[in-house]
């Protein structure tokens, strides 16, 4: 089964980047970090969620995040889904920490259940056939809306979305160009996929 190993951020301050992830998240090996000066601007049609296990978790992630210099893009809230809210790191990546859970079973800590890379399309049902071609196993999809694929005990898991509907549920305006700033890392590459979104083979 296909598996994505990690996912690199490209970044303009390599030192103040893995500070700031070092305080706010342990992502161990699921991240990694890249200098670069690629132009970039606005929405970079990705976000990066961690999904935990209870509110209290959401808040200790998020407040760490905070703490460590990210910027509130929609404050931790309940919802009908559930309970959450999206930080914006200084290199600029988007995170959401949320959970289904609204109810707390234990203490606060900062472990998390999953890392999810979702992909904001242009075209859903373009990028699902193309992964598809690549060997990912779709896992759940709806429409021309959302797809989830399966990829087993990968450290990072990963979605699509609606390029403009990703932008809404992250609190950002959908205009942005230039360069993602993130690369994927996964046996099934090198390749590019529909929405200019880099894959390569891990080097590790």
């Amino acid at each position: 089964m296909a598996t994505i190993e990690s996912v690199i951020l490209e970044v303009d301050d390599l030192t103040a980047a893995k500070r700031f992830y070092t305080e706010a998240f342990d992502l161990d090996s699921r991240l990694d970090l890249r200098a670069s000066e690629a132009p970039t601007t606005g929405f970079r049609a990705f976000t990066l969620s961690l999904t935990v296990s209870q509110p209290a978790n959401v808040n200790s992630l998020v407040n760490a995040a905070l703490d460590a210099g990210a910027t509130s893009l929609k404050p931790v809230t309940k919802s009908l889904w559930g309970y959450g809210g999206v930080v914006q790191a200084p290199d600029g990546a988007i995170w959401k920490v949320a959970t289904s859970k609204k109810k707390d079973t234990g203490p606060a800590s900062r472990e998390f259940d999953e890392m999810v890379l979702l992909i904001g399309a242009a075209d859903v049902a373009e990028s699902k056939r193309f992964y598809v071609d690549h060997g990912l196993a779709v896992g759940k999809s709806f429409g021309r809306k959302y797809v989830e694929f399966d990829t087993g005990s990968s450290p990072v898991k990963l979605a699509l979305y609606g390029h403009r509907a990703l932008a809404k549920d992250a609190g950002v305006p959908a205009e942005g160009a230039g360069s993602h700033r993130i690369v994927i890392g996964s046996e099934i590459g090198p390749f590019t996929d529909p929405d200019g979104f880099v894959w390569e083979t891990p080097s590790r």
